[in-house]
């Protein structure tokens, strides 16, 4: 019970700092990404602006611990989460024609709750890492449109 006292809560309206930031692929004019948490179940909801200015949604909902399936695209992508530590490492398969991808993600929130890292260290978007920081006010209103 102690344990589970002191996982991360990563509950909020978060707003990627694209400068702070190292992404693979085309630079977006702006991400916003509102996270449920409620232990042990995760929901996801990602808002991508392209530098075009088109809106791109796409939501995850999975559990901490069992596998999960989401579809993405044209495909659905299969997710285990697991707790390492603080960290919560999210690793994910996806098919695509070509071939499978595999994604693992390490998220962490900075000591005063206000900066979530995610950053992928050995799969296919190796290097990737992106710095949220809360989001407050009109930042929220991007999932209302």
């Amino acid at each position: 019970m102690v344990a589970a006292q002191l996982r991360t809560d990563f509950t909020g309206l978060w707003k990627v700092n694209l400068e702070k930031s190292v992404l693979r692929g085309p630079a977006p004019k702006e991400i916003l990404m509102k996270i449920e948490h409620r232990e042990p179940m995760l929901n996801q909801q990602i808002l991508l602006i392209d530098a075009g200015g088109t809106r791109r949604r796409q939501a995850f909902a999975f559990g901490i611990g069992g596998e999960w399936a989401n579809p993405v695209g044209g495909s659905t992508a299969r997710t285990r989460a697991q707790w390492e530590g603080t960290e919560l490492v999210i690793e994910s398969w996806m098919k695509t024609p070509e071939r499978e991808l595999h994604f693992k993600d390490h998220w962490s929130l900075s000591r005063d709750g206000q900066t979530l890292a995610m950053a992928h260290r050995d799969d296919d978007l190796a290097g990737q890492i992106t710095i949220l920081e809360r989001a407050l006010g009109a930042s929220a209103t991007g999932f209302d449109e």
